[in-house]
């Protein structure tokens, strides 16, 4: 079984220097997470990208919530992921949700012709949504979409293990070919029957952050999830 992937959201560049030094292998760039994760700055973009050398997916959403929004709205994010494209971003988070709880193609669209080819994690608007496989079937084949960020329910991992292990066996089928990358409530106790079922993607952000939200990423905590992670998987 390959190393597991392991994404830690980082605010700013002291948080992506203590997230990388502590072992992990991709950092989500968002701003605002009394919104549950906003759209950072072209400046805080560049001066991540300055601090660390492991990949940076950088989250492509302007309000709370799952919709793009109106006219306005969507127009506003394609701005902000053209300057951060200009800045050097070459990854990105995104997923949006319609009225009826399916995948709003029309804004995914348009923000995917923008990113131009990126390779991008659809995010938990996939927990929301009011038919998982429909969905996927909705967004497969659409240009660099290579994740899907999710806990396997709106209520969070613990709700959602058994649905994440049915989903991590139907790997490869049509609409699970993207990779499954774990979060959302995430806990090292759930990281064993996780990795059992075949996982090897995982995506942290408080549990990094003894001090919660208003605190920095602690390398410390990092590491402990980092070997966690690559500890044996147990054989039953």
């Amino acid at each position: 079984m390959s190393r597991p992937i392991f994404e830690v959201i980082a605010l700013g560049a002291e948080d992506a220097v203590a997230a990388q030094d502590g072992g992990a292998d991709r950092l989500e760039l968002v701003t605002d997470m009394d919104a549950d994760g906003l759209t950072p700055s072209r400046e805080t973009f560049g001066a991540i990208r300055a601090a660390v050398h492991i990949p940076l997916r950088v989250m492509l959403r302007l309000s709370d919530g799952f919709s793009a929004g109106d006219a306005r709205a969507l127009d506003a994010l394609c701005e902000a992921a053209l300057a951060l494209r200009a800045e050097g971003a070459e990854e990105f988070v995104l997923g949006f949700l319609d009225v009826r709880g399916r995948a709003d193609l029309d804004a995914i669209h348009a923000v995917v012709d923008v990113i131009d080819g990126c390779r991008w994690t659809f995010h938990r608007a996939m927990d929301r949504a009011a038919d998982r496989d429909g969905l996927r079937l909705q967004l497969a084949g659409l240009p660099g979409l290579d994740t899907y960020l999710t806990a396997g329910s709106a209520k969070g991992v613990s709700a959602g293990l058994t649905v994440l292990c049915d989903e991590a066996a139907r790997s490869g089928e049509p609409g699970y070919e993207p990779h499954l990358l774990v979060g959302g409530g995430l806990l090292l106790d759930h990281v064993p029957t996780l990795r059992a079922a075949g996982l090897n993607g995982f995506h942290v952000g408080g549990a990094v952050r003894p001090g919660g939200w208003a605190g920095p990423v602690d390398v410390t905590a990092v590491r402990t999830w980092r070997e966690a992670l690559d500890s044996p998987v147990a054989v039953g």
